[in-house]
């Protein structure tokens, strides 16, 4: 009899640890406004024990556990920041991959050029140059103000961006534009003023954080802004993201400049076939839907032969790779 309780007993130890499997954890959080800018919009993964589902992101959905407790300690910091017009959830499968792998990762809706902001204003230039101040605003609030920041590696922390948010990263490791050359060839749509602010010359300046210790940038706009000499205070590692055929006014040359400028030369990838938005994960069928309503079809198309999930499937993973080894000191695989 004893045995056979041994046995249940044990049985049921096994059952329920297979239940508790590791996964992605899910919160949303408010940064509240300051002298420097609005309330922000954040959401947060990190390490859990739990069953993960899908969780309503807006727009999509992230495979995670909402307000799963944090599991782990000294956990390094991944922050993302996302194009104009999107939202902290664009790069959720990203953030779900880090988070399972040790990473807390936290991302935000920029308040003048965020798809679900109420403020939107991307043709005023403080939508650029402001974004840097958000990004260290979230910062400032994870790791003094949020619940586990204590939990939080304050020495290892890593950024991500793409387009607009990759033009935020190179700010925020010490890069600023020369706005001027910007002048040769305007951008026109409505309600854009760049040129005119540019050439009334009050622009603020990008402002770096030096917590950034490495960075990924995936097809930054604005690239070719960047001279040598502004890039040349560039010092932690950089890995660099680009497309083969731009689009949405970006050209292949912009993440070319980057790479080509940097002081210490980035891990680059000219990704084939590629346009700008192929950086962008899979559209799930609804989002996909409602965009083309909307007549932006174009996040969601590829070029003929172009695999999006396949692509994004390695994407995520060399972009962990990266951060493995320039954040935890792991050795990358062969």
């Amino acid at each position: 009899m004893k045995v056979l309780k041994l046995a249940v007993l044990s049985a049921c130890f096994t059952m329920a640890t297979l239940q508790m499997v590791s996964a992605a954890g899910l919160q949303f959080i408010d940064v509240p406004d300051d002298s420097r800018g609005p309330a922000l919009d954040a959401a947060v993964w990190y390490p859990c024990t739990g069953e993960p589902a899908p969780v309503d992101i807006g727009f999509d959905y992230s495979t995670a556990v909402k307000d799963c407790p944090l599991t782990g300690e000294k956990l390094p910091l991944i922050v993302i920041s996302h194009g104009v017009g999107g939202w902290y959830g664009n790069f959720h499968t990203l953030a779900e991959k880090l988070a399972d792998a040790g990473f807390v990762v936290a991302a935000i809706n920029h308040p003048r050029d965020g798809g679900r902001s109420k403020t939107r204003d991307p043709g005023d230039i403080a939508s650029m140059t402001q974004r840097p101040v958000d990004m260290t605003r979230m910062l400032d609030f994870l790791l003094a103000s949020w619940p586990d920041h204590f939990r939080i590696d304050m020495a290892h922390i890593g950024f991500f961006g793409f387009s607009r948010g990759g033009f935020t990263g190179l700010g925020m490791i010490g890069g600023n534009p020369d706005w001027k050359k910007l002048l040769d060839n305007c951008p026109v749509y409505p309600g854009n003023r760049f040129c005119e602010q540019i050439r009334a010359g009050a622009i603020a300046p990008l402002t770096a954080d030096p917590r950034i210790r490495a960075a990924v940038i995936a097809d930054p706009a604005g690239g070719s802004l960047f001279t040598p000499e502004s890039l040349g205070r560039v010092t932690v590692p950089v890995q660099l993201w680009g497309s083969a055929y731009g689009g949405d006014g970006l050209s292949p040359a912009d993440a070319a400049a980057v790479a080509e400028r940097l002081p210490v030369k980035p891990d680059y990838h000219l990704v084939a076939n590629s346009g700008h938005f192929s950086f962008l994960p899979p559209c799930s069928e609804a989002f996909a839907k409602l965009v083309a309503n909307s007549g932006d079809g174009e996040l969601c198309t590829d070029a003929p032969g172009f695999d999006r999930t396949a692509f994004h499937k390695q994407f995520n993973t060399d972009v962990l790779a990266f951060f493995q080894t320039h954040l935890m000191g792991k050795e990358p695989s062969k």
